[in-house]
């Protein structure tokens, strides 16, 4: 499951540089007349957009990839972290035998008056 969530994240990060890149180099190209195609060419379905858009565009798709980058190390570091907890719990009893037994009792508390105690013994049948 985070092997997935890395790789989804991976696979939208490149998607949105490769836009974020195309479109760079269209707001670059655009707003200078004696364009030297800097960052490329600009995409054929980018010619005579409106610069505006293409600013805002550009700016989006850069912050919408900068936080799928800090999401990838989120997932890594939740990989570490399930991966550590699983190290921990692989030696703990599963088994379909686990029991439990409560027991009441009457008690007398510290301050001598009566009270109930509750005792749950948790046990393996074997």
């Amino acid at each position: 499951m985070i092997a997935g969530a890395l790789a989804g994240v991976a696979i939208y990060s490149v998607y949105l540089d490769r836009e974020y890149r195309d479109y760079r180099a269209a707001f670059y190209n655009a707003s200078r007349p004696d364009s030297d195609e800097k960052f490329g060419p600009t995409p054929t379905d980018l010619i005579n957009v409106n610069i505006n858009q293409l600013r805002s565009n550009r700016n989006t798709l850069r912050n919408r990839r900068d936080f799928m980058i800090v999401m990838f190390g989120a997932a890594y570091l939740l990989q570490g972290v399930d991966a550590y907890v699983y190290a921990h719990m692989r030696s703990f009893d599963v088994s379909d035998d686990l029991s439990i037994a409560p027991s009441i009792r009457p008690d007398i508390l510290a301050s001598n008056t009566p009270g109930v105690t509750l005792r749950l013994d948790f046990y393996s049948r074997k």
